[in-house]
């Protein structure tokens, strides 16, 4: 049997681009390992950088196709994974323990979807295959619990009386101040209340190590936000907008106030963008059309992706099983995930932090 031409086998896998990314996979450092055997079988292991699931039986079907292309191959086999890494927050802040990444969803103003594109974003990046916590920051009107079905007055277990342990639903890890207190009860707190408040659930989660933490945020600009910014190390923000005018002047706001505080924006996600008629099917841009991308442009970022106004996804969320797990083959479950993987290949792309901080030990006599 002739020998198999390396280079042409490199050069087969090579014709392979990344979608989020635009570069073949030796550009992105991918290709771990590349053997041929005298029989002419070929192995190839790939681990991408970022949540990738949902793509990955596409790229093993595609790169095998063009190995086998290669004269003397007689079989191959193409192996996909993904390790997600810590990368820096603002300021070169130290990574929290457990918590790899954190990833803020901000509104200028409410009533945009902000926390339904969190719940959803978090249901997403775990079905890619990342290890994902979200934490509702919204202390005056927390609804992430409701979101995820947590039922109301469950509450998270503790550990050492020093932790809590966050509620797991959906695969995904949740923390919430919904879970410390009931329904109906208002949390009439001024802004440094809020902000302590905020950091005790953030920093008194035993969270179990975590690819993401998203962080569903009040809207506006205010103390909790300022909080945010100045003693927690967020990785990138996330801002989600609608596409009419006024909702677009708020979400500016948001985006300068986190270039203010040295947080990088990964992009915008435009909700509400096209109202689909749950009847007949028609699409119609109720609150204007191409905002997004306007505004992603003007600020050097990106448009991560656009979601419909669709009854189903309010329908969905309410009864706490969200658009992603409710019907995770849909139109807009596929967008939500496409958005997760955009994002998160976005974050791949930043320089790396490869210092964790040392996890804390206890010593008892018992």
């Amino acid at each position: 049997m002739a020998e198999i031409s390396r280079a042409a086998l490199e050069a087969a896998v090579r014709e392979y681009r990344d979608p989020y990314l635009d570069k073949d996979l030796y550009e992105l450092g991918a290709v771990k390992a590349l053997d041929v055997d005298p029989g002419g079988q070929v192995s190839v292991t790939i681990q991408l950088p970022y949540a990738s699931a949902g793509i990955a039986g596409g790229m093993q079907q595609v790169i095998a196709s063009k190995l086998e292309n290669v004269a003397g191959v007689t079989g191959t086999t193409v192996t996909v994974s993904q390790r997600i890494h810590a990368h820096k927050a603002q300021r070169d802040m130290e990574s929290m323990a457990r918590v790899k990444n954190i990833i803020a969803v901000a509104s200028g103003k409410g009533g945009v979807g902000k926390s339904t594109t969190s719940v959803n974003l978090a249901l997403a990046l775990t079905a890619e295959g990342a290890r994902v916590g979200i934490l509702d920051a919204d202390i005056y009107g927390p609804s992430v619990g409701m979101m995820l079905g947590i039922p109301d007055g469950e509450r998270p277990k503790t550990e050492g009386d020093k932790y809590f342990l966050p509620i797991e639903v959906h695969g995904v890890q949740a923390m919430s101040m919904a879970f410390l207190a009931t329904a109906n009860t208002p949390m009439v707190w001024r802004g440094p209340m809020a902000s302590g408040a905020l950091q005790q659930l953030l920093t008194q989660t035993l969270w179990n190590d975590l690819d993401y933490l998203i962080i569903d945020m009040p809207p506006g600009t205010g103390d909790i936000q300022l909080t945010l910014a100045q003693k927690v190390p967020v990785t990138g923000a996330v801002i989600v907008t609608t596409p009419q005018d006024i909702a677009l002047l708020d979400c500016r706001k948001g985006i300068e106030m986190f270039r203010k505080v040295e947080v990088p924006v990964l992009g915008v996600v435009e909700n509400m963008s096209i109202h689909i008629c749950s009847n007949c099917g028609h699409e119609e841009a109720l609150f204007g059309h191409g905002g997004g991308e306007r505004v992603a442009d003007d600020y050097q970022t990106q448009l991560l992706g656009q979601l419909p106004l669709h009854i189903t996804i309010r329908e969905q969320t309410d009864s706490g099983r969200p658009s992603v797990v409710a019907e995770p083959d849909s139109e807009v479950a596929r967008r939500y995930r496409d958005i997760a993987r955009r994002l998160s290949a976005t974050l791949s792309t930043r320089a790396r932090n490869d210092s964790a901080p040392i996890p804390s030990i206890s010593v008892s006599d018992d």
